[in-house]
Parts: C-alpha cells; sequence; structure tokens
C-alpha cells in the first residue's frame, strides 16, 4: 500500500440533525487520513461503551446523551471514511 497519498474523509456526511432530524448541525471535514478518522470512531466508540454502562449503574440520563453523541459521532467517521475509501 502507498502511504505517500492516504485516502482521505470526503466531508460529505452530516450528523445529528437537529430538532426532527432536518438541519445538519455538524459535518465531518474533508481531508482527514481515513486511517485516522477510523481510530478517531475506534476511541469514540470506547467511550460510549463506557457511559453506557457507567449510566446503567448510575441511571444517568446526561451521560446516556453524551454516549449517544460520542457513537453518532463515530458513525458519521465511520461513514465518511468508507466514502473516502471509495473513490
Amino acid at each position: 500500500m502507498d502511504d505517500s497519498n492516504p485516502k482521505c474523509t470526503v466531508g460529505r456526511t452530516r450528523f445529528y440533525q437537529g430538532q426532527d432530524q432536518t438541519q445538519p448541525l455538524f459535518c465531518i471535514e474533508p481531508g482527514i487520513p481515513c486511517h485516522v478518522a477510523r481510530a478517531h470512531a475506534s476511541k469514540l466508540m470506547g467511550y460510549a461503551r463506557d457511559m453506557s454502562a457507567a449510566s446503567a449503574a448510575d441511571e444517568s440520563p446526561q451521560m446516556v446523551r453524551a454516549a449517544h453523541y460520542f457513537s453518532t459521532l463515530a458513525k458519521a467517521l465511520l461513514d465518511d471514511a468508507e466514502l473516502g475509501l471509495r473513490r
């Protein structure tokens, strides 16, 4: 594999579409190397897993929401990295 020109995110993926899922509030920036985006997505999923477990023990709705945001961001990173890899 030639790492001198890594495939990158394309910047088309939006996440958390606002109230009623109608407004893109955040998006993935183009130009992030796909392997970096995937590594960050993996970390975010780990944090979301840990927050989900902690929220079950503490009955914390805030932790559930934070875990949801982290998992949504991780999915957006993975989706955009996939688009970059298919170029």
